[in-house]
């Protein structure tokens, strides 16, 4: 194999290698961001709850 062919196809793995890498550092942010708006929710119903619970409990 020429040296020429040989650093291309290392150049072409090492680019394949940088979008797969971004490619799961995009899903891995977007499932942190995800987690983070669900706690978010759940913390917002819950607290939604708990007033709806205390204006029962008191009636």
């Amino acid at each position: 194999m020429s040296p020429e062919l040989h650093r291309q196809m290392i150049d072409q793995r090492a680019s394949e290698l940088r979008r797969e890498a971004a490619e799961y550092r995009r899903a891995r942010e977007a499932r942190q961001e995800q987690d983070k708006q669900d706690k978010q929710d759940k913390r917002s119903s819950g607290e939604r709850r708990r007033s709806l619970f205390g204006r029962i409990a008191s009636a």
